[in-house]
């Protein structure tokens, strides 16, 4: 299993209730000071932001930051012919997708899907292998794009691995995990992808940010 490696800033969980309790970020982030209109400044923390992105999806169109950015959304790499974790990470990012429809928050939260073999994983491939996960594509898009955009996507957008090895199964080596990004780009989860425990974990940690965000527990998004 791959860790990735993060600064991580909250208060420790157990401090606060389940109820009240504050999701971590992760990355880097700066105290900025803002002008207010009596002329003086009034600090804010600036927490990491995943940088602005675009790909190809399953049906051969362009998906950016745009079309994430005000959703809350999970991610993850994978490859189509992955013999390993792949099949399983997908296996639980569809039963997550039923858990949000359930919850009618699917499409306020979106899934995202990074190819990490570009040369293989052709829209058409992207396709038949979402299919194949009785992925609903309307708010979950597996990309493609070229080598250097994804993985670098994957170490400086999400700080995690993914990269070719000759020593890995299916040839390439990447991060096992699925991260929770908020309305705003920023990270606010990992979790393991293929435990089903943490998954749950996840969607649990789903229904308490679209609380804290949206004041809402749930919302119809069909």
């Amino acid at each position: 299993m791959l860790q990735i490696s993060l600064a991580l800033f909250a208060c420790d969980p157990s401090e606060e209730s389940a109820n009240n309790r504050e999701l971590p970020y992760y990355g880097d982030h700066d105290i900025g000071l803002d002008l207010q209109p009596d002329g003086s400044r009034l600090a804010d923390t600036l927490y990491f932001t995943v940088p602005a992105f675009s790909f190809i999806n399953q049906d051969s169109i362009e998906i950016s930051h745009k079309d994430y950015r005000g959703h809350i959304y999970v991610t993850d790499f994978f490859f189509t012919t992955c013999p390993s974790i792949c099949p399983v990470m997908s296996s639980q990012m569809s039963r997550l997708q039923d858990k949000l429809k359930n919850e009618s928050l699917f499409g306020e939260v979106k899934l995202l899907s990074h190819t990490v073999n570009p040369e293989n994983d052709t829209p058409a491939v992207l396709k038949a292998y979402a299919d194949k996960m009785g992925a609903d594509t309307r708010y979950w898009n597996f990309v493609t794009g070229t080598q250097d955009d994804l993985y670098d996507q994957a170490r400086y957008g999400y700080f995690m691995t993914a990269l070719v090895s000759d020593t890995a199964a299916g040839g390439f080596f990447h991060s096992d995990m699925f991260v929770l990004v908020d309305t705003q780009g920023h990270l606010r989860g990992v979790y393991d992808g293929t435990s089903t425990k943490e998954v749950d974990q996840l969607f649990e940690d789903i229904i308490l940010l679209n609380t804290q965000e949206n004041g809402t527990s749930s919302a119809s998004a069909e």
